[in-house]
């Protein structure tokens, strides 16, 4: 038994090593954001899918394409508009004529990661050909089942603020992303190093310097030690205890539901390793807590009248419930 504590701990801290070195990859472009990188990071160790929400210019996109360049992966990019249809995400049968027969011509979406652009601009038809590749890593296509290759994140961008044009998501794919990241504006001093950073050189020369630093099987290897990593079943109920509070709280019209709680412990375990820990503590999970369950939320009409946010309600939450020791 302490043989495998030893070898976890060694896992960890490559692990740790390698997550560092992609981050110093990122910080090469990005200047401030950490906190949406890291979140990204442990949506990627997940194999967890990541809404990103934030007004024009705070480098979502941008962030999301460096992410697909440090790894030896496929990467797409799907710009959502009124008018995308199902087929041009998924792809179609075409007739050929050599064969006198139909063939299945695979979408954008058959990637490794993929970046969906204004998620929120494209129809319920459009949005609902996603329902299954995001929860079954599958398309299902005239009674063919086609998987898809490991990785497979989606990670997709909104605009909170210009709502003319767009269409609001259903509560189910909501449910399948890992996280909501809310990004804001970069602080006085970051935007003066962004400003310095870029007056003498491009933007495609900045990208360039970002270098492909792991590969799919590293990632494979980091999901297993982030399997391994322990928690106590006290931290577990207390999981569960946060869920089940969610769905009692009287200012919340719909709480969390079950695959909430399975991702609250995923992201608790990948946050710890991530921080060069083979166990999660009170901390991993109290962090965790806001970008996994803000948009699996429904608040209240009075509450929402009132402008109070989930991110409120949920801190709310936190602060009543007794943190295990």
């Amino acid at each position: 038994m302490d043989e495998e504590i030893f070898k976890t701990d060694e896992d960890i801290q490559k692990l740790n090593g390698q997550l560092g070195t992609i981050k110093s990859e990122i910080d090469k472009v990005i200047v401030g954001q950490d906190k949406m990188v890291e979140l990204m990071l442990i949506g990627l160790l997940c194999e967890g899918h990541v809404l990103i929400e934030g007004v024009p210019g705070v480098a979502k996109t941008l962030a999301a394409k460096l992410m697909a360049r440090t790894i030896q992966t496929g990467f797409s990019r799907i710009q959502f508009t009124p008018d995308l249809m199902p087929a041009d995400v998924l792809g179609s049968s075409v007739f050929n004529p050599e064969t006198a027969s139909f063939e299945y011509k695979r979408g954008p979406i058959f990637s490794n990661v993929i970046l969906i652009d204004e998620i929120n601009r494209a129809p319920a038809k459009t949005q609902s050909a996603l329902f299954e590749v995001m929860e079954e890593r599958q398309v299902t296509m005239d009674g063919n089942t086609y998987p898809m290759e490991f990785p497979f994140i989606v990670l997709a961008t909104q605009n909170p603020i210009e709502q003319e044009g767009t269409y609001r998501l259903p509560e189910a794919q909501l449910d399948r992303f890992l996280f909501k990241i809310i990004v804001d504006y970069p602080t006085r001093e970051e935007e003066v190093k962004i400003l310095l950073s870029q007056q003498s050189e491009s933007s495609s020369e900045l990208l360039n310097k970002v270098q492909a630093v792991i590969t799919n099987e590293d990632l494979l290897n980091f999901r297993r030690s982030i399997n391994k990593v322990r928690i106590d079943p006290q931290l577990v109920s207390y999981i569960a205890d946060i869920v089940q509070t969610t769905r009692n709280s009287a200012n919340l019209f719909l709480g969390a539901s079950p695959r909430a709680s399975l991702a609250l412990l995923r992201a608790s375990k990948a946050s710890a390793a991530i921080r060069g820990r083979n166990f999660v503590s009170p901390d991993d999970i109290k962090e965790m807590a806001l970008p996994v369950l803000r948009h699996r939320l429904i608040r209240t009409p009075e509450k929402e009248m009132e402008g109070v946010s989930e991110d409120v309600i949920i801190n709310q939450i936190l602060s009543e419930l007794e943190v295990p020791r």
